[in-house]
């Protein structure tokens, strides 16, 4: 069976109608070909920032940050940092129950790679081989002196790697910690070939040290600096330094061995493959090894969910060791040169609404008479709003009343019409005729907003021109496609605007290295197994996710177009993505009070809240309010929403915070929303509630119509009876 990541969705150029554009941030940093497209939302994405300079990259379970040397002449060179618990902060009040945030300390220079060479304002980096889960990051000691290829250091980052490690080209090294070293011992070579040290710092944690000369280099040989924070190397070499924590500092001689064995290789890479077979999925990733070490394996970190989801053959490589990840649990090592990774109980029965649209008459009636009164509105109310966002949901309201209204026989000439509004609405952005149309930006290749240019704001639509997804678009679009079928037996829309979709999709979630013009998967975080909201900016705690509900409705949204086009591979990924997003939503963003993730002083919140590679706090980018910071990770309210959001946790979370009428004095519109969600657990009240005289326009979200409320709490009660 052939990987779903095999073809490309195209590889034509991007719509002429999508202006070209030269991004404001320069990619002066990647030394790739400029015409190669660049990840913009990836664990390295701060050191791709020309004006940072100092580059912190989540590799997991190390975090690795690139100083250079401005705020303090005597760190220059690469930090590697791996904090324990009893270095993590819960604030702002500890002994709250539950604590507002947890955040681990970003900037403890438990060990620095450098070099006598590394001077501030000569000492730079550059990026190569930039790729979804990897990208080589050079210390340059002076490029206009030596140029690029020799005199720096070149450090494979690879998500989950077992060792951080150095390539160092004519330099003399300095190893440095602020924590002071204890004591430096040589120790056994684990391997010909292999100089080893054990290195205890003044915290009592053991690191090992592996160096490995190149031939014609000599062996390192340092001298211990007069304050103890740094090893000085004697002289100019060539050659390989890796590094790792010891897990434990009273077991050592227990760890100590395992981590020989995983010295002297490392990885360079990895590639993504996946099939899909029925409702049952697997993805692989295939690491690329350098190097040699007497496991001959590869040794990597995988976070709960991949331990929860692998294989036998990839379970059968597990070790001993595990390091904690900054916010998502304990991590474990495995030996292995790929890992596969199952998913069983695809959504691929899931399509427009809950228990696959069954009524009876009370609810096709209820539909009707909600339809039709919504369809007095203004129903292309928003959908020319200037942000992609709040349009998009304008969009997506329309075409779930539609899709609600036409499922009433007796509705369809209204329908029809209804239809002719929508597909109004939306070519408005079909043809690129909307107040900020979209441009292909020529510098990191994809299609962004023009917002930035028109208003001269980086953050203008939720950075909307520094990358984000068009999921309640795409999600619109599939559902015109499929309106389109049931009410006027044509495709006339989908053969006019199928390559503006795909253009999107494609920009998006590109699955193939083969398509020139996008990166791969440029949201969708394989490793972490769910999507990332920060493009282009720089983040001092990394990457973060302040809506989960909003990262699967792309997904759906992807698996429904892929469904109406007969595109069955972009189905598929999909589905796999789907399937994987219910697993670590609920480990890491819906908190059960079973969750072994979050420490037991966050859990209560029920939800992540806005989750970091470094920290959670429990709240969000636009205001505190409960209901605001639960209910971005309910929207949108859709026929995937029950699939993802599991009865018992919709049920505690509503107890938590919402019942005994604390809904009802929640903020205009999230009131709705609150109400939808709960018809997971009890639709019967729900749809109770949606139904009741006197309902007020008013409560009702921007992505929410009364109709599809009622059609989905209603669908959702007759499951239930």
């Amino acid at each position: 069976m052939s990987s779903i990541f095999d073809k490309p969705i195209s590889t034509d150029a991007p719509l002429s109608m999508f202006n070209r554009k030269k991004h404001p941030v320069s990619r002066e940093v990647v030394i790739d070909n400029p015409e190669h497209p660049v990840e913009t939302n990836t664990f390295y994405t701060n050191a791709l920032l020309p004006d940072s300079q100092r580059g912190a990259c989540w590799t997991l379970p190390y975090l690795v940050t690139f100083l250079n040397g401005t705020e303090n002449p005597e760190w220059c060179g690469m930090v590697v940092s791996h904090a324990e618990k009893d270095k993590m902060s819960m604030g702002p009040d500890p002994k709250a129950d539950p604590v507002q945030f947890y955040i681990n300390p970003p900037d403890i220079k438990y060990f620095v790679f450098s070099a006598a060479e590394f001077k501030n304002k000569t000492t730079t980096i550059t990026v190569d081989s930039t790729s979804r889960m990897s990208v080589n990051l050079n210390i340059h000691a002076d490029r206009a002196k030596f140029g690029d290829l020799t005199k720096k250091i070149t450090f494979p980052l690879v998500q989950g790697m077992g060792l951080v490690t150095a390539q160092y080209s004519n330099l003399v090294p300095v190893m440095g910690s602020e924590i002071f070293f204890q004591s430096v011992n040589i120790a056994p070579s684990p391997r010909m070939g292999i100089q080893k040290y054990r290195i205890k710092l003044e915290d009592n944690r053991t690191w090992l040290m592996y160096v490995i000369p190149s031939a014609g280099s000599p062996e390192f040989q340092y001298d211990m600096s007069e304050n103890r924070r740094k090893l000085l190397g004697r002289g100019p070499f060539t050659g390989i330094i890796q590094i790792a924590k010891v897990p434990d500092n009273d077991k050592v001689t227990e760890f100590e061995p395992t981590i020989d064995l995983a010295a002297g290789a490392y990885p360079t890479g990895a590639t993504l493959d996946a099939t899909v077979d029925g409702n049952s999925g697997s993805y692989t990733f295939n690491f690329i090894r350098q190097g040699d070490n007497n496991a001959r394996k590869l040794l990597m970190f995988a976070l709960p969910h991949h331990v929860d989801s692998f294989d036998s053959r990839t379970l059968a490589g597990k070790s001993n060791l595990q390091l904690r990840s900054p916010s998502k649990g304990m991590m474990l090592g495995f030996f292995g040169d790929s890992w596969t990774m199952q998913e069983t109980n695809l959504p691929t029965h899931i399509s427009w609404l809950p228990n696959a649209g069954k009524m009876n008459d009370e609810l096709r009636m209820a539909i009707y008479q909600s339809g039709s009164a919504d369809m007095q509105q203004d129903l292309e109310l928003n959908t020319d709003d200037a942000s992609v966002y709040f349009a998009g949901k304008s969009l997506a309201r329309l075409a779930n009343l539609v899709l609600a209204f036409s499922s009433i026989d007796i509705a369809l000439a209204e329908s029809r019409k209804a239809l002719d509004r929508l597909k109004k609405s939306m070519d408005r952005w079909t043809s690129n005729k909307q107040k900020h149309p979209l441009v292909y930006d020529e510098t990191w290749k994809g299609i962004i907003s023009n917002a930035y240019w028109d208003k001269k704001d980086p953050g203008a639509d939720f950075g909307g021109p520094f990358y984000n997804d068009f999921g309640y678009h795409i999600y619109t679009a599939a559902a015109i496609v499929d309106l389109d079928r049931i009410l006027n037996n044509n495709s006339d829309w989908l053969n006019k605007n199928r390559d503006w979709v795909n253009n999107l999709i494609r920009n998006v979630a590109n699955p193939s290295t083969n398509d020139p013009y996008f990166p791969v998967s440029r949201s969708f975080d394989w490793f972490h197994g769910h999507s990332w909201a920060k493009g282009l900016f720089w983040s001092g705690d990394g990457k973060d996710q302040e809506s989960s509900s909003e990262d699967y409705n792309f997904a759906f949204a992807m698996k429904l177009w892929g469904m109406v086009t007969g595109d069955a591979a972009m189905e598929a990924r999909g589905n796999l993505m789907l399937g994987i997003l219910k697993r670590t939503v609920n480990e890491y963003m819906l908190l059960g009070s079973d969750n072994k993730i979050h420490p037991a002083e966050f859990i209560k919140n029920m939800v992540s809240g806005i989750l970091f590679e470094n920290k959670c706090d429990h709240a969000t980018y636009f205001g505190n309010r409960t209901e605001y910071i639960q209910g971005i990770h309910m929207i949108p309210l859709t026929a995937i929403s029950p699939y993802i959001r599991r009865r018992g946790f919709v049920k505690a979370e509503w107890e938590r915070y919402f019942d005994n009428g604390r809904a009802e004095n929640a903020d205009k519109g999230w009131k709705s929303i609150l109400f939808a969600n709960y018809a997971i657990a009890n639709p019967k009240v729900a749809y109770e509630w949606f139904r009741q005289d006197g309902f007020d326009q008013i409560w009702l979200d921007g992505g929410l119509s009364r109709t599809w409320a009622i059609a989905f709490s209603g669908c959702e009660f007759i499951e239930s009876l």
